[in-house]
């Protein structure tokens, strides 16, 4: 695919392509939106009649202040995956994946319309969710930037991750493969429920190899002001990640990776 300048781009396509990946979970609004709500209130639930009143303080604040703002991220990442990954999955099932393709729409963007569907999905539940947590779990906002950003680029990541692992899938058992043994390990193991100071040395080693517990730590800074490591490495490592991401879904478009005939 030629690579064309910003003012050649073809916008009207861009945002057709855009629109329809935002439609498609407006339009099932109970299952996209509605339903990651009532499950993460769920988890919040249990974690407050569990262990809410026996936890002691977590850097200043009650586990419970602590523990939202991991809830809401892990929201945006599973949100922004499945858009992207159930979108690209059941047009090769379904066989019009061709639909997508041959529109004049070259590689990046092919990429930014359907990873920023997803992304969009990803903040839209996050906001939602942290709409519904407001009236149950006083809320901070120390660093609003930092929120801002990390939604964005956690978002984006899952989203390309999900475009990603769409395009490698050849059926529905492949992407759940990449949902139960890479976003849910990733996302459980990211210092959701928990301070990365917790940990044994080794353990937060290697958490610091998952770029997920970059997501939730910088976010966790923008409410509490709390971070377990420097918040602009977590800005810069969100920035590098998605950026190699995006580079690979755009290879994967431009040479018709497990795409085209």
């Amino acid at each position: 695919m030629l690579v064309r300048s910003m003012k050649d781009a073809n916008w009207i396509g861009l945002w057709t392509l855009y629109a329809r990946e935002v439609r498609r979970f407006i339009k099932v609004y109970t299952q996209t939106l509605i339903a990651p709500v009532v499950t993460t209130l769920l988890f919040l639930a249990v974690f407050a009649l569990a262990l809410g009143q026996g936890r002691p303080a977590v850097h200043g604040v009650s586990f419970m202040e602590f523990l939202v703002p991991g809830l809401i991220m892990m929201a945006i990442l599973q949100n922004a995956f499945a858009n992207t990954s159930s979108s690209i999955v059941i047009s090769k099932v379904q066989g019009n994946i061709v639909d997508t393709l041959m529109p004049p729409l070259n590689a990046h963007e092919l990429t930014f319309g359907i990873a920023m569907g997803g992304a969009t999905r990803g903040i839209v539940v996050g906001a939602v969710v942290g709409a519904s947590m407001v009236f149950v779990v006083p809320m901070h906002f120390e660093h609003v930037g930092y929120i801002a950003f990390h939604a964005v680029a956690a978002s984006l990541m899952l989203s390309l991750l999900g475009c990603i692992g769409g395009i490698w899938s050849d059926k529905f058992d492949h992407i759940a493969a990449v949902t139960n043994f890479v976003v849910t390990p990733l996302s459980f193991l990211s210092g959701t429920f928990y301070s990365l100071e917790r940990l044994p040395p080794l353990f937060q080693t290697i958490a610091h190899l998952n770029p997920f517990f970059y997501a939730i730590d910088g976010f966790r800074y923008g409410f509490l002001g709390y971070s377990d490591v420097t918040p602009g490495l977590g800005v810069a490592v969100m920035a590098a990640t998605d950026a190699v991401l995006w580079w690979i879904c755009y290879r994967m478009f431009a040479t018709g990776y497990k795409l085209k005939a």
